[in-house]
This record gives structure tokens, C-alpha cells and sequence, in this order.
């Protein structure tokens, strides 16, 4: 178990969140219809179901259909939380949309999701910042509403890495599915959800998770210039294991709690391996890890909103239960929260 100070528990995060103003109120996900299976996946390059278990923990993933993309994801996540929440968005300040697969490079997704849903008064605006992308983009309109500069803000995690994936490569193919999860962020003087952030960045790293744009060479090393994911497994393994955990300890001392008061941790769904050695050099309970590996696999800023409103649909995170979300990904980013969980507009 990572040492910590030794503080009065879940008390002493009253004063850490005593800046915070705002809270969840509603979620929403989706995923595309096409399943693709490790079965699907043996006919289309050289592995079998057994080693992508193995390795990943993935056993099926979600596909776009051809004229599916990352806004449309969105816009079916949204949907979606409004058929169950008794939330408006007619005066939605902000939407943030956290993506690295837009369709368009201009107008980004969050302006197509205005677009399709005509919010009157909101800005729109997308976070790149990869796996890490939703939880940049929490911590973002936590502050925003926190400063009084906003009242509601709606937060998409979502990709479509199906269109950016190499399918001729073994090592990378199997990973990646699609997905979105969205959150309305409103303004709440006395119940705010935030506790604690922390992230931080290693740009050392970037050769070894990229996806191409306008250069095709990174200072002088070519890259593969063909717009698909390349990624190093191997580097991209040790980073998450070597700087999760050491974010984890700085978050847990900023809010001055342990492990043990952690109800539920919902990291960034990479890989399963990846998850149970974080929560091996952690101390975090594995059994109390909310992830989306199995059926949807790498789905990039859209797991850790998946992941939690599986939490939130299976009846597992309860009012008063403190969240652990902690993204890592491309650049190298990382970023993590701890919140505490409120009931959601019904």
C-alpha cells in the first residue's frame, strides 16, 4: 500500500474540495452495434483468442459502421442521458468534447454536437489530451464552474479508433474499439463532487504513441506518416506502471486519505495487465476496479466515462462513495481525480 499521511478520513476531504463548486449531475454512454470478437480478429491477421486474453484482457470490441464517427458517438451519448436524467441543456454554458479521432480537423467534434443539438448559448471546445482526455476535461470545467465563470457544463470522453487503427497490425489491432460517455457538470454551493487533481506530462514519450497529421517526422525521427496508430507497447507499459502509481500517491496526499478510503477506482481501460499492476503498486483493490476492457476494449477518452456509468447502471456507486479516476495515454499525459460521488437528477 502507497503511505500516506495519516488523517481523520473521509472529514479531511471537506477541506480539500472547500474551492470546488460543482458536481455531476447526469451521465450518458454509447457504443456502435458491431461487435468484433478475437474470433473475428483471427481472420483478419495472425492471433488467436487465447493470446489476446492473455496479454489484454479484451475479448470483443465495438465498431463504427462506415458513416459513424466520433460526433455521432457524442450526439447517441447525449441522447442517451437525456432519456434518463431530468436535465435541460437550453442553458448549457460550455461543452468540452476530450477526442484525438475527430472526423474534421475544422470545425471540431464539440461544434458538430452544437450543431446537431442547437444549444443557444454554449461554447464549444475539443481537449486533446488522449486516454487522458476526459479527465483533463473534468478537471477543466470543475475549475470553470468553481471560478463562477459557468454554471453547466457537459464533458464528452469519446473516439473512433476504429478509423485510425491499422488492421494489418497484430500488436495494435487488437486493442482499439469505439465508444463516448458524457457528464453534465452543473454548479452546487453545497454539495460539490471534486476533491482532488493531479497530472502531469512527458514528452519524451511521444515516439512512441503518434498517429500523424500534417509532418511526417518527429525532430529527426521519421515517423510512419500514414495516419494510423503506431504504438510501442513496451514503453507505453512501463510509463503507465511507473507514473500512474507515483500520481496516485501525490493525489491521495494532496486530499489526505489512504487506499483504504477509495470506494471505487476507474482507471483508464488500456489494458487489463496494465490495471492489475497499477493496482499492485498501488494497494488499490483490484475487486473495487471499474473497467470496460473486456467488451469494448481501448476506447481512449471514452473508458473512464464507460466504465462509470457501468458503476452507475449496475447500481455499484453510491451516494458519498469517493471515485478514483486516473487516465494515461499519448504525449505521455496523465491526469487523475478524486470525487465524491452525489445523486444524479432522476
Amino acid at each position: 500500500m502507497i503511505p500516506v499521511k495519516e488523517v481523520n478520513n473521509r472529514q479531511n476531504t471537506k477541506a480539500n474540495s472547500a474551492a470546488s463548486r460543482s458536481r455531476i449531475t447526469a451521465i450518458g454512454s454509447y457504443v456502435p452495434e458491431r461487435v468484433l470478437t478475437n474470433a473475428d480478429l483471427e481472420n483478419i491477421v495472425e492471433t488467436s483468442d487465447e493470446w489476446i486474453v492473455q496479454r489484454t484482457g479484451i475479448r470483443e470490441r465495438r465498431i463504427c459502421a462506415p458513416d459513424q464517427y466520433t460526433s455521432h458517438l457524442c450526439i447517441a451519448a447525449v441522447k442517451d442521458m437525456l432519456a434518463r436524467y431530468n436535465v435541460s441543456l437550453d442553458d448549457l454554458d460550455l461543452l468540452i468534447v476530450a477526442t484525438h479521432t475527430p472526423e474534421l480537423a475544422v470545425p471540431g467534434a464539440a461544434c458538430l454536437v452544437q450543431r446537431h443539438f442547437g444549444f443557444p448559448r454554449a461554447g464549444a471546445v475539443d481537449v486533446n489530451a488522449t486516454c487522458a482526455g476526459f479527465a483533463y476535461g473534468l478537471h477543466l470545467a470543475n475549475g470553470m464552474i468553481s471560478s463562477g465563470l459557468h454554471r453547466k457544463i457537459l464533458v464528452i470522453g469519446a473516439d473512433a479508433l476504429s478509423k485510425t487503427t491499422d488492421y494489418s497490425d497484430r500488436t495494435t489491432c487488437i486493442l482499439f474499439g469505439d465508444g463516448a460517455g458524457a457528464v453534465l457538470l452543473e454548479r452546487d454551493d453545497e454539495r460539490p463532487g471534486f476533491i482532488a487533481y493531479h497530472g502531469g506530462s512527458d514528452g519524451r514519450g511521444a515516439i512512441h504513441l503518434y498517429r500523424t497529421l500534417l509532418a511526417d517526422k518527429l525532430g529527426e525521427q521519421i515517423l510512419k506518416a500514414d495516419g494510423t496508430i503506431v504504438q510501442n507497447g513496451r514503453e507505453v507499459y512501463k510509463f503507465a506502471v511507473t507514473a500512474v502509481p507515483v500520481g496516485v500517491e501525490a493525489l491521495l496526499n494532496k486530499a489526505g486519505i489512504t487506499t483504504d478510503d477509495i470506494d471505487w477506482f476507474i482507471p483508464h481501460s488500456a489494458n487489463l495487465r496494465i490495471l492489475e499492476s497499477i493496482c499492485e503498486k498501488t494497494g488499490l483493490q483490484f475487486e473495487r476496479t471499474l473497467h470496460t476492457i473486456e467488451r469494448y476494449g481501448n476506447t481512449s477518452a471514452a473508458t473512464i466515462p464507460l466504465a462509470l456509468d457501468r458503476g452507475v447502471q449496475e447500481g455499484k456507486l453510491r451516494e458519498g462513495d469517493i471515485v478514483l479516476m486516473y487516465g494515461f495515454g499519448g504525449g505521455f499525459v496523465h491526469a487523475g481525480l478524486l470525487w465524491r460521488w452525489g445523486d444524479l437528477r432522476k
